[in-house]
């Protein structure tokens, strides 16, 4: 099989780490372009091949396969110059790596024959230096588009050391949400906990220290039995005794909380029912406790 020639327009973590660690597995490089021209030179160093150009332009014409690797919000922009300038010959593959975004955004009238696709590492990734491992081994990375790209894509990944995935390209907005959700809102959930562990005069540290293999446990739990039998604590028992007392403590010390503890509580509930083990009444009372105030 053919090894395709790589360009890379877009110089910063993501794109260098693209373009570093593609070339050692094999993928010529074949040239690289970004805002920055020292940016530019500086990837085509670490990766010790790659004709660096002024142009996006001209790097795109010099690749067989395109990674656009810039800011989400150029993409599209970036995309559709380089169709208006007829840098993209039929044949070509064209890669974005955003997580929010979609292949679809790479859809322009004149683009026939040519590819599609986007790849994003599920991952955050740390400046490139010379000689470092590749921050592509054993990561969880997503594809999706064209098949033909889809299928190209998923063999960079297995050259990378990464572990692929597909999804519909419909998908994509809620692949990134659940990513948020999982990660970001996760932190958003241990500051609620650790600024209650505040009120009981802990510091930051101590706090996380005593909830760590709290946390981990759970996310143990998760993975070998899943989320419906992972769920323990007062609403599985459906305590709602517990439950209200907690609320009224909250609402007493940490009243910015009050309304994030009920959201919460609702949804846990449902949780807690798909489980099949709770009382129906315990149920319906811890429901009702979850209620909008006034409603």
């Amino acid at each position: 099989m053919t090894t395709p020639s790589i360009s890379i327009i877009g110089c910063g973590r993501v794109g260098t780490a693209l373009a570093v660690f593609l070339a050692r597995a094999g993928f010529p490089l074949a040239g690289v372009a970004s805002r920055s021209l020292a940016s530019a030179r500086n990837t085509a160093r670490l990766a010790g091949a790659g004709q660096v150009f002024d142009t996006p332009t001209d790097a795109a014409k010099n690749g067989n396969v395109l990674f656009i690797t810039t800011p989400d919000a150029a993409i599209e922009g970036v995309f559709a110059d380089l169709v208006a300038q007829k840098a993209l010959q039929s044949g070509s593959v064209v890669f974005h790596c955003s997580g929010a975004l979609s292949s679809g955004i790479l859809v322009k009238e004149g683009t026939a024959g040519i590819a599609t696709g986007s790849i994003h590492p599920l991952q955050s990734f740390a400046p490139c230096e010379a000689g470092q491992a590749s921050p592509f081994k054993g990561i969880n990375i997503s594809v999706e588009g064209d098949d033909s790209a889809v299928e190209l894509g998923t063999r960079m990944v297995e050259a990378l050391g990464g572990v692929s995935f597909t999804i519909p390209t419909r998908a994509k907005t809620l692949y990134h949400a659940a990513a948020v959700v999982a990660s970001n809102y996760l932190v958003t959930l241990e500051r609620f906990a650790i600024d209650l562990l505040r009120e009981a005069e802990l510091s930051e540290a101590r706090a996380y220290e005593i909830l760590s293999p709290l946390i981990l446990g759970t996310l143990s739990n998760i993975g070998n039995r899943g989320t419906v039998a992972a769920l323990t604590g007062p609403v599985a028992r459906g305590d709602r005794e517990i439950v209200e007392r907690h609320m009224a403590d909250i609402e007493k010390v940490r009243p910015e909380y009050s309304e994030l503890y009920r959201l919460l509580g609702q949804y846990t509930l449902k949780i807690a029912r798909e489980g099949g083990d709770l009382d129906p009444g315990s149920a319906d009372r811890l429901e009702a406790l979850f209620k909008p105030p006034g409603s």
